[in-house]
């Protein structure tokens, strides 16, 4: 069953967010429904079976990190250094890390899905129909095509992604988090609730440690299909959601076709785009020192993963990352209220949703 994903979250971040609550999206009222254990609430949301569907998603993101202009003494340093399109990519990144974002889902089957990221003044569409695969800016009236081998494909290998895995759904992120349940994690039920219209149970994960970040997430389950509606993360200690994402509208109907048939409006420049070979991408393995592949300490919320490879060191001198990290021992840190990243002095990066002193232990072996 494919599951949209993110595109408003760098990719180094969702591993970490789908392992850690309250959501605000939630209309929590008084909903009548048949009293049903955690247990059977698990049960339901591994029997849906929703694959075709169309809706309104909301993500709200109020991580803690520092409002950053995009334009004045910081930018002009970074285009001094040479940097500018580098702190150009992190602003566009921080961006969608932050605020509150609006996307159009729509999805029939694996090998139909659109996606519309709706922006201020712009909206970036990602179209998948079979081999086909677009995305187009119109801030930027640009579109990029790309062929697949096959509508078949799952695009597992990194080369490339479909659509609805570049937008987190609930269903998406519940499936990851309800998948890996283990001991460490208390499960219970909150107050019965609607959403985008669906009536739901709202079950909750709670970790049972004290060393991470997270204090507790809340899926909200469609009663009836198990569908997750919501899914929202709450920091140890607060009382509203960090993170969250939720259907505002949402439809079982089967999208119409036509809305998998896209074609670049007129004046827009297109690309034609190669899928990338697993040889291609092996081509940039990582320098002498780097791991190969991502290392993983600690278990389940206490989870510490250093990424595969490593950063250029003089990343670690553009203005923007300057403004967004504070100096600690041995590097740099971005703290956030779900997660913190560890920037080496050696260009090794170290994520978890774990208080800084337990990146800095793995750092040092």
């Amino acid at each position: 069953m494919s599951r949209v994903v993110t595109r408003w979250l760098p990719a180094v971040l969702v591993p970490v967010l789908i392992a850690g609550g309250t959501l605000a999206a939630h209309a929590v009222t008084d909903v009548p429904l048949p009293i049903k254990t955690p247990g059977q609430v698990l049960a339901l949301a591994a029997s849906d079976s929703i694959n075709a569907f169309s809706g309104t998603l909301q993500q709200s993101s109020d991580l803690g990190l520092p409002e950053l202009p995009t334009t004045g003494p910081a930018a002009g340093a970074a285009g001094s250094m040479g940097a500018s399109s580098a702190d150009a990519a992190a602003a566009s990144a921080l961006e969608l890390l932050t605020g509150s974002h609006t996307a159009r889902v729509y999805a029939d089957g694996s090998t139909k899905e659109r996606v519309q990221v709706m922006d201020t003044l712009a909206e970036r569409d990602l179209v998948r129909n079979g081999t086909d695969l677009w995305l187009y800016d119109s801030s930027k009236a640009a579109a990029t095509h790309v062929t697949l081998p096959s509508a078949s494909v799952t695009l597992s290998d990194g080369a490339a992604s479909s659509p609805t895995r570049l937008v987190p759904t609930p269903s998406q992120l519940a499936q990851k988090l309800l998948t890996n349940l283990t001991p460490s994690t208390a499960v219970s039920l909150g107050a019965n609730t609607s959403v985008a219209g669906h009536d739901a149970y709202d079950l909750v994960l709670t970790p049972r440690t004290s060393d991470t970040l997270i204090g507790s997430v809340s899926i909200a389950v469609d009663a009836q299909h198990g569908f997750p509606l919501s899914v929202a993360v709450t920091a140890r200690g607060a009382q509203t959601p960090a993170f969250s994402v939720a259907f505002s509208q949402l439809s079982y109907q089967a999208p119409s076709a036509d809305l998998f048939s896209f074609s670049p409006p007129a004046g827009a420049t297109v690309k034609q785009q190669a899928l990338p070979t697993k040889a291609r991408l092996q081509a940039g393995a990582p320098s002498e020192g780097a791991t190969a592949t991502p290392v993983v300490t600690g278990t389940d919320w206490t989870t510490v993963v250093q990424l595969a490879g490593s950063i250029p060191v003089n990343l670690l001198d553009l203005p923007l990352l300057s403004q967004l990290t504070i100096s600690v021992a041995g590097g740099r840190v971005v703290s956030t209220a779900l997660l913190n990243v560890l920037l080496t002095t050696d260009g090794r990066v170290f994520i978890g949703s774990v208080p800084v002193a337990a990146l800095q232990a793995a750092a040092a072996g």
